[in-house]
């Protein structure tokens, strides 16, 4: 069983354990805004190697590395004006920017899939005073099994990963509740969408004055977190876009609605009784692991608009009923 330590009791043992944890080389599932990520030193192969072997992640998937600064990214990776402009507007916060690595820098190759580009994030809260505490940048999935349902409570990286970390640090629920957005600009100048995220696309293209490039598919190019067609999903198998619900099957709805044949449901859930975009991104994984754990064999989710936070929302759920690899 893992230690567990609560950072709103105890937040100086927090920093001070988790700091020697990750000196050891061995990971420390930590809270962030989106989800809770298991992170590790990004420059050191032995602790790299023990995140994928925790989550059993395949090692052409590369790791987001968590920064404490603006100035400590930019010891490690190299700004184009765009990228630099999207820093400062939405960190720290759930974007990572896909940017090229500086020659000669210590993140290790394992981190980046052997990459020439690293995914950077920079966190709020205790995550980001962490990175600082440490000094060093932290590669940090989210703290969950690979292509399983994300984490987004200390209590879900304990059923999940209990018996191989050594250190959960509870931070309460995730108020975002899912990843971040991920955003590669490109040397023609123009702006891609890799992952769409906690940050809404439209707030970015506010930012910089132009519209995302946005992928027609899944790309066969893994070029960054959260890409494989396959990711996100529970044991039972998902079916989108239901306008009603099988007998025995569980059913996540959204805005309320009633849905038909819901009173012959394993479960119902509802990701927001009011239509609350931002609610529904709260609470996606945690309702995916609820219905998943009631045992039945099919989750049906009714429609979600593609607006804003629903373009993540979508994204995730459309990884989740993915043909399993």
């Amino acid at each position: 069983m893992a230690r567990h330590i609560h950072i709103g009791q105890d937040r100086q043992t927090a920093l001070r354990e988790a700091v020697d944890v990750l000196s050891s080389g061995h990971p420390v599932a930590i809270p962030t805004e989106t989800v809770y990520g298991l992170a590790a030193d990004a420059t050191n192969p032995a602790a790299i190697t023990r995140i994928y072997e925790t989550k059993g992640r395949p090692q052409f998937n590369p790791l987001i590395c968590h920064m404490a600064s603006i100035t400590m990214a930019e010891e490690y990776a190299i700004f184009d004006p765009i990228s630099r402009k999207l820093a400062e507007a939405f960190w720290p916060g759930p974007l990572t920017l896909i940017l090229p690595l500086k020659p000669g820098r210590t993140i290790h190759a394992l981190a980046t899939a052997g990459l020439d580009t690293v995914g950077i994030r920079i966190p709020k809260g205790f995550a980001s005073d962490l990175i600082a505490a440490f000094g060093k940048p932290l590669a940090a999935p989210s703290a969950n099994s690979s292509g399983k349902i994300s984490s987004t409570s200390a209590a879900h990286v304990e059923a999940d990963l209990g018996g191989k970390v050594s250190l959960i640090l509870d931070g309460g629920s995730a108020p975002v509740g899912v990843e971040s957005t991920i955003i590669k600009v490109e040397a023609n100048g123009t702006v891609r969408l890799l992952r769409p995220g906690g940050l809404v696309a439209e707030e970015i293209e506010r930012v910089i004055g132009l519209t995302l490039i946005r992928p027609e598919k899944a790309s066969a190019a893994i070029e960054a977190p959260g890409m494989l067609a396959s990711h996100y999903a529970p044991g039972a198998s998902v079916r989108l876009n239901a306008m009603s619900v099988e007998k025995g099957e569980a059913l996540i709805r959204f805005g309320g609605k009633p849905v038909a044949g819901e009173e012959d449901a394993a479960i119902v859930l509802d990701l927001s009784a009011s239509g609350d975009l931002a609610e529904a991104a709260a609470n996606l994984f945690d309702h995916l692991k609820t219905a998943d754990a009631s045992g039945t064999g099919s989750i049906a989710i009714t429609p979600i608009p593609e607006t804003g936070l629903g373009e993540a929302i979508n994204d995730r759920l459309a990884r989740a009923a993915a043909p399993r690899p």
